[in-house]
């Protein structure tokens, strides 16, 4: 099962636009909600606004980026109209009517990851859903998103970190992640203006996930910070409380946090598909 991740980068047409979404999007949600578990194959979605320029939508799922759009916007169209009446330069709506120049429009305003992390790669949706009901297991882990957007220095060190950026995560990265042992998905995403966005969704409180971070994978923020306006001291195993300071504040509000299995931690995930490979 090929996995991917979703990133659509909305530019919001103005600060009364930016406000009229964080005001307009809530009530959507619910209907988003029901045509993802309607499709079966995301993961897990959230909206994010940052500041007044753009709104990103930012999704987990099977099978490849472009197929999943087209399914999306031929089932959300209402909700997506809704969003494109505050986006500057947006596609001609309604989507129902315009689905071609929709999708278009949507793979021109797709970013591509840097570097991804899945901590289940080989399992779909309906995989983990099909055990845990096999399972009679529900869970009880409560789930939640990291959503960070930084501005690197300069241009300069914004080019090397997309050029080194795979090297520097690479696999002692995604071992790094795999031992945390609560961290379902990772992102990382360049974007224009020499800013990159780390989006992660995460089991358990906050506070135990940023010191996670700073125990196993402080390598990564130890070569980022020092290129990162704004950011804590390095290094950061020895500041973990800065960390967790800068991460608590600069750690943007989900919008409408869809998850497709909650109550499911990592490690009940893991659990229910080693037992279902035992028994195969």
């Amino acid at each position: 099962m090929v996995q991917s991740h979703l990133v659509i980068d909305f530019p919001i047409n103005g600060p009364a636009n930016a406000e009229a979404l964080r005001d307009e999007l809530p009530p959507l949600m619910p209907d988003l909600a029901q045509v993802q578990d309607q499709l079966g194959t995301v993961h897990f979605s959230r909206f994010m606004i940052e500041g007044d320029e753009k709104l990103l939508f930012l999704s987990d799922i099977d099978g490849e980026v472009d197929d999943h759009v087209e399914r999306l916007m031929e089932s959300a169209g209402p909700t997506f109209d809704a969003i494109f009446r505050h986006v500057d330069d947006a596609p001609d709506t309604p989507v129902a009517s315009n689905g071609e120049r929709v999708v278009k429009w949507l793979r021109h305003h797709s970013r591509e990851p840097l570097d991804t992390y899945f901590a289940y790669e080989d399992a779909s949706v309906q995989d983990i859903k099909a055990c845990a009901s096999a399972a009679g297991f529900t869970g009880q882990t409560e789930q939640g998103a990291l959503l960070t957007y930084m501005a690197i220095k300069s241009r300069r060190q914004a080019v090397a970190l997309k050029l080194v950026g795979k090297a520097l995560i690479g696999e002692k990265g995604h071992e790094a992640s795999d031992s945390i042992g609560t961290l379902h998905f990772s992102h990382w995403v360049p974007f224009e203006k020499n800013r990159i966005g780390f989006f992660t969704i995460y089991d358990g409180s906050f506070e135990k996930y940023i010191q996670d971070f700073a125990d196993q994978t402080s390598f990564v923020f130890d070569a980022l910070f020092p290129r990162v306006e704004g950011a804590p001291p390095t290094p950061v195993a020895k500041n973990a409380q800065a960390f967790y300071e800068w991460a608590l504040e600069n750690n943007y509000p989900a919008i409408g946090f869809y998850s497709a299995y909650p109550g499911l931690g990592v490690q009940d995930i893991r659990a229910l598909l080693a037992d279902r490979n035992a028994t195969a």
